[in-house]
């Protein structure tokens, strides 16, 4: 075949095979192996760090308790309120804890599997169009993410949003290769979970499968019309019974948390929705706007297209970032004149529609944004960097096709060293990566067209090279323990010695009193003793983490950073334990936030009421907790405490109730901890304290 009969025949794009069974057995056993590989990187030593995310373990313990609460997404067992999610990311992990108990394992292993499923999917959506080689290259860039192998070893919903968005990618692929409704149904019943996962997040990739199928699928317009309107309404209907079912619950129900009214719509349009675009109803502006968008900021900073380079967002998506966008323009350019229906093209268009409108919402909302939301971008970012790639590879033999392509590879290792020479220690790799990707994109444009082994052996080690930074990244990330609120990326650490950490150990509006334990270890901001995290004079400590299960004990159950949260735990002791798994009552006390109630929860194993919620929830009123007080369902009040990373202040209903009890009931000092025994009121005493265990306030 000649050179310009070779051209033609690439002009029709890749007809990847629509069986199973025309794939040969290398493409097969080359899946499996990656598979495996991404199953290795997700879930060895994943117990390391302990429950993750307190806030959300709190939950998913409460669920494997009850089914209400399961249904529901509470916080405790009682289910007083939820947490600022919908729930069906704390369904997966909730059942995994009925089936086989609640611990690390089963909180995290879930997000692991649902990280190596969402690989699977994106290899296969991938290869469907752009053949195998495409297939592989985009699961081992998803699975080499940084993001990825924060968020896949942690219990925040993001892992299961992404395998859900994916999934929906891949019903979308399907559809529109024949035009199938069916298809396109089960691209909206995914979206539907999606939302149920993250809410109006999960929408964000709608625009991108909308467009393909609308544009590409071969039928008529009106056919393309009715399948777009049909999957429509499976997205309504997999999204809406669970919100019709909260909006119609016939008994007592919990307050859902984020709201201001108690309604899942409230929250939707509010605090998950306009809030997070406008920076309102709860939200900080901005973007957070409390760290500047500075080196380690766990907020977005300013609301600009470069806020997804910089940072730790781009520590945390942005390594192939610029080859994924190159390979989008110069893909599309490429495929200019294809038929409408060209797969190649309606692939490009695809995952480009995902990115595009997912990274400018990221890079522009004014309310609060983490940069671990960024893994929602990286199945399309990895699919346009191969898929992109794959497309100037068909058309090498054109000059410019050769050139777009070697500017690909380049790019990976020209922005790997900007983003290694922000870490002082990895400064001589960036400098290795981006002089022999340079070499090697280079002596791929030179290579004569008929010397075709030596273009491939360029071509790959070049991907090779472009995908170590990347790849050194996620194993860093995958091998650092990881707790609090907002994880961050890169190697043990990097938070402290180069600003790309986060708050570490919760320090920021986290809680200071004390937090129980049950095999009676200390701990300070969520860490148990001897882990690194926030000390009383600010400083941190270099301690290692110890590896292996977290004690059964420990109030959150978690292990050192790579990046801490909000409000995690402080120290804790056995006699405020003993005393909680003894209160005997609905509820065994109340704390001001959801995360120090969450701390105590996964301490005891008993119903704490989280007073405000995650973010100054307006609940209880006073009124109301004076109406729990009186039917004798809460026993204790622990003082202090911290909003979960809301607003709090003293004109909230938490510090009104908490001024309200000082004022009349029994003050107890437990451990060091401030407590009100709230059936001991001081008409009855006679006195403004009273004693517990030897110890007088």
């Amino acid at each position: 075949m000649t050179t310009t009969t070779a051209a033609r025949a690439a002009d029709t794009g890749p007809t990847a095979p629509t069986g199973r069974a025309r794939y040969p057995h290398r493409v097969r056993w080359a899946t499996v192996a990656l598979l495996a590989a991404t199953a290795v990187l997700y879930v060895v030593d994943l117990s390391a760090s302990g429950y993750a995310n307190s806030f959300y373990a709190a939950a998913v313990q409460a669920g494997s308790q009850s089914w209400k609460a399961w249904f529901f997404g509470s916080l405790d067992t009682q289910s007083f309120i939820t947490v600022d999610k919908p729930p069906a990311s704390l369904w997966v992990s909730g059942l995994a804890a009925r089936a086989f108990g609640f611990s690390s394992w089963t909180l995290l292993v879930p997000q692991a599997l649902e990280g190596v499923g969402a690989v699977w999917l994106l290899t296969a959506a991938v290869r469907r169009w752009h053949g195998p080689v495409a297939g592989l290259v985009a699961g081992a860039a998803l699975a080499l993410t940084p993001a990825a192998a924060l968020i896949f070893r942690f219990d925040n919903p993001d892992a299961l949003l992404v395998l859900l968005m994916t999934l929906a990618a891949y019903c979308t692929v399907r559809a529109t290769e024949k035009a199938s409704w069916r298809w396109l149904a089960w691209a909206g019943v995914a979206i539907g979970f999606a939302f149920l996962t993250k809410m109006l997040q999960g929408f964000l990739v709608l625009p991108g499968l909308a467009l393909v199928h609308l544009w590409a699928a071969p039928t008529g317009l009106g056919k393309r019309v009715l399948h777009l309107l049909g999957a429509g309404l499976a997205v309504v209907v997999s999204a809406g019974w669970w919100v019709l079912a909260v909006t119609f619950w016939p008994g007592e129900k919990p307050y859902i948390g984020g709201s201001t009214d108690g309604t899942v719509m409230n929250l939707v349009l509010g605090y998950n929705g306009l809030g997070r675009i406008l920076g309102s109803s709860g939200n900080g502006g901005g973007g957070g706007g409390m760290s500047g968008g500075t080196a380690g900021s766990s907020f977005g900073g300013e609301a600009t297209w470069r806020r997804l380079f910089s940072s730790e967002f781009g520590n945390e998506i942005s390594w192939l970032l610029p080859a994924a966008l190159l390979a989008l323009v110069l893909g599309l350019i490429a495929r200019g004149r294809a038929p409408r229906t060209d797969r190649a093209r309606a692939s490009l268009v695809l995952w480009g529609g995902w990115l595009l409108v997912s990274g400018a919402t990221f890079a522009y909302m004014e309310g609060t944004v983490h940069p671990y939301y960024t893994v929602a971008l990286a199945p399309a970012v990895a699919a346009l960097a191969a898929g992109g790639g794959q497309v100037l590879w068909t058309r090498r033999a054109q000059v410019l096709a050769r050139v777009g392509l070697a500017l690909v590879l380049a790019s990976a290792g020209v922005w790997a060293f900007v983003l290694l020479h922000r870490n002082g220690t990895w400064v001589w790799a960036g400098w290795v990566l981006m002089l022999v990707s340079v070499a090697l994109s280079t002596g791929f444009v030179v290579t004569p067209a008929r010397l075709r082994r030596l273009a491939i052996v360029l071509v790959l080690s070049a991907t090779v090279v472009g995908f170590s930074g990347t790849a050194s990244y996620a194993v860093a990330t995958a091998a650092t323990p990881h707790t609090g609120s907002i994880p961050t990326v890169g190697p043990a650490g990097a938070a402290a010695g180069s600003g790309m950490g986060g708050f570490g150990g919760g320090g920021f509006g986290g809680a200071r009193g004390t937090v129980p334990s049950q095999d009676g270890t200390q701990t300070r901001d969520g860490a148990p003793q001897g882990f690194p995290g926030t000390t009383d004079d600010g400083s941190t400590s270099s301690a290692q983490a110890p590896t292996g299960e977290a004690p059964a004990g420990d109030a959150t159950g978690q292990a050192p950073t790579g990046g801490g949260g909000f409000g995690e735990g402080a120290s804790t002791n056995t006699e405020l334990t003993t005393l909680l798994q003894n209160a005997g009552t609905r509820w065994a006390a109340a704390v001001s936030g959801s995360q120090s109630a969450a701390s105590y929860e996964l301490a005891t194993g008993t119903a704490i009421m989280a007073m405000g919620g995650w973010s100054d929830d307006p609940t209880p009123t006073l009124a109301q907790f004076q109406q729990y007080v009186a039917a004798g369902e809460v026993h204790y009040l622990i003082s202090g405490g911290g909003m979960g990373g809301g607003r709090g202040g003293s004109d909230s209903d938490a510090a009104k109730v908490q001024e309200w009890v000082a004022a009349n009931y029994a003050e107890l000092t437990v451990g060091g901890t401030t407590v009100y025994d709230l059936t001991q009121p001081l008409s009855s005493t006679g006195t403004s304290s009273s004693t517990s265990s030897g110890t007088t306030s």
